[in-house]
Formats: structure tokens, sequence, C-alpha cells
């Protein structure tokens, strides 16, 4: 899904009275499935559109985007595994990945 198609599922969801948290990756480095600029948005519910990782942190950074949205706090985490880690936890990329994870707050324009 396009970064365009992951911030107007996010407006949907913001103009439903749902809170919201965006994550987008901000840095990589070596081989990381996903570039710089990608995004990720979830909703209060779980539901979810785009992607910064292809599946391999997917799950720890829609963690931190829930919690996100609980206290307000933004959040910068970062993840990356040697070669050898890569194979046993089953991401074969080995680089490294910095995600910027926020709460969105949706005020309609009068």
């Amino acid at each position: 899904m396009d970064d365009d198609k992951v911030l107007e599922q996010a407006e949907a969801w913001l103009s439903e009275g749902r809170k919201v948290a965006l994550a987008t990756v901000v840095k990589t480095w070596g081989s990381a499935p996903r570039p710089a600029g990608s995004q990720f948005a979830i909703n209060d519910a779980g539901a979810f559109v785009g992607s910064v990782s292809g599946g391999c942190i997917e799950g720890a950074v829609a963690a931190e985007a829930k919690e996100s949205m609980k206290d307000g706090k933004v959040r910068k985490l970062s993840f990356g595994v040697t070669n050898e880690q890569a194979w046993e936890v089953g991401l074969a990329c080995g680089g490294q990945i910095e995600v910027f994870v926020e709460p969105v707050a949706w005020e309609p324009v009068q």
C-alpha cells in the first residue's frame, strides 16, 4: 500500500473518532526491508494499514503505537540484528531500521 493510502486511512479513522498512531521509517542501515519514509498506521481497535518492515518487526511497532495512543508520547524505536542472529529469529535482512512513532490528533476544519 502506498503511503498516501496510509495517511488517507488514518484520516478516515480520525474522522470517525478513533485514536490513531502513525509509525514512519526515519533511517535505515544496511539491508532494510522497507525504505525511509515508509509508513504504518494503527487505530485503537487494532486495525492497521501500511508497513514499516515487511512484517519482521511490525508486532513490536504496533505495541508501541498502542502505548503511544494511551500516553500521548512519541517514540523512536531502533531494530537491528547481526547477520548470525538474523537467521535464528527468521530475519534474513541483517540490517537496521529506526522508526518514529507518534499519536495523531485531528481537528476538523471549520
